[in-house]
């Protein structure tokens, strides 16, 4: 087997090798291709993966190359993890939208709006490179908003491909720990789409543990005044993504983004750089315990166990995004959904979770109105197609709001929208 990691400059990566080394007999891993446009990052980390492959006696080759085509060129599983515009973009957008009172979240409302119209056009490049070099892989898409991303290349890529976000392990895990189990014996039911979603019930060994669960995981947030009502939960009836704080609690939300001296951006540049420091030890041979603030807990089992499923036709269950395709019939069915499924070779197919409860449902199909406009918008450069875009969206709260950001994004990103 050959994988590719396409953006492996990522501070990420080390945490993929790691799971990649767990399951490199299992899979027959036989290459590991690291592939980024930055060389210095390129070179960092992929030094780093070369030692821990070398630690545990070299199970799979590791090769650094900058040309895209050599990396996928006969790859088996292609792996997306980019982030066009750097940290950078991320910190513009983030001042762009809280100068308007709007938050500034990069993977939900108009940041994750900016980030997947800068996105979207170069996966579509990806998929065509594996349509030519690579027609039998998969693409396991990780790239943010994942959801919206794979949504674009799932309608217009003509490749076989999975969404693949950590947050759903994340919450089985937490779980797991609250009941004393393992996460292997949690089965979750759950509904939504990719950081905008909610457990309905928790299995634990067969064992139906919701009532005791929810009453144990709604734990006050860390960030005083930011943890839900405690008989908003109890009505709820559901346990919610930590991401629909942004919904639940906006105006609370936007104050605290607001009150920080520096954005989750600026966090994150910080933390990066002090991680390729330390990747630059040539002692280190293991992923760093460091790696654990920049986020991404999980990402490795969620990507190796959804590769080996798909790889040896297991049929194992996962919370991954794919078409919709009756899972949710409120929903159209082309429209991207994050549900489990069962994998084998065949793909992933969802499983039917039925109508959606009243209070989710609307800003559920909200939400995905504004994923279509954006996925429409990135791909068609249409002006006015991202305008409507960015105003459906419910943490736009003015359609003027909307159409002043729109306009920086586009200049500050030279996203190319032409108003036809």
């Amino acid at each position: 087997m050959k994988i590719a990691v396409i953006g492996a400059g990522s501070t990420y990566t080390p945490e993929l090798a790691e799971g990649l080394l767990w399951e490199a007999e299992s899979l027959g891993l036989q290459e590991v291709w690291l592939q980024d446009i930055d060389a210095q990052r390129l070179e960092v980390v992929g030094g780093l993966v070369q030692r821990m492959a070398a630690a545990q006696g070299s199970p799979f080759e590791v090769q650094q190359v900058l040309d895209r085509v050599e990396a996928i060129a006969g790859a088996d599983f292609v792996i997306t993890q980019i982030r066009v515009g750097g940290q950078e973009a991320r910190i513009l957008d983030t001042k762009i939208c809280l100068e308007e009172g709007l938050i500034g979240q990069e993977t939900t409302g108009p940041v994750g709006f900016a980030k997947a119209l800068r996105t979207i056009p170069v996966l579509l490049e990806i998929c065509a490179d594996l349509r030519a070099y690579a027609p039998k892989a998969w693409l396991i898409n990780f790239t943010n908003p994942a959801g919206i991303i794979t949504e674009a290349v799932l309608k217009y890529g003509g490749v076989r491909a999975v969404g693949l976000c950590n947050i759903p392990w994340g919450l089985k895990n937490a779980a797991a720990r609250a009941c004393g189990a393992a996460p292997e014996d949690v089965d979750l039911e759950y509904v939504g789409l990719n950081h905008f979603s909610w457990v309905r019930r928790i299995m634990v060994q067969g064992r139906d543990r919701t009532a005791e669960l929810l009453e144990k995981l709604a734990a006050p947030a860390n960030i005083p005044g930011l943890s839900l009502d405690p008989e908003f939960q109890r009505a709820l009836g559901l346990w919610p993504n930590s991401y629909l704080n942004y919904f639940y609690l906006q105006d609370e939300m936007l104050e605290h983004l607001r009150s920080q001296p520096r954005t989750r951006g600026d966090v994150v540049r910080e933390l990066e750089a002090q991680l390729l420091k330390a990747y630059q030890d040539p002692k280190l041979r293991s992923k760093p315990k460091e790696l654990e603030k920049r986020g991404g807990a999980h990402y490795s089992t969620a990507a190796v166990w959804l590769i080996r499923d798909l790889h040896l036709n297991r049929g194992g269950r996962h919370i991954v995004n794919v078409a919709n395709n009756g899972a949710l019939p409120d929903l159209p069915a082309g429209a991207v959904v994050e549900v489990p499924c069962l994998v084998d070779a065949g793909g992933a197919r969802p499983l039917a979770m039925g109508r959606l409860e009243p209070h989710i449902r609307g800003l559920i199909q909200h939400v995905k109105a504004y994923e279509e406009l954006t996925v429409e918008a990135a791909v068609t450069k249409d002006y006015h197609t991202a305008l409507l875009a960015l105003a459906t969206h419910p943490l736009t709260t003015s359609v003027n709001k909307a159409r002043r950001i729109l306009e920086r994004f586009n200049e500050a990103h030279q996203l190319g929208l032409a108003k036809t």
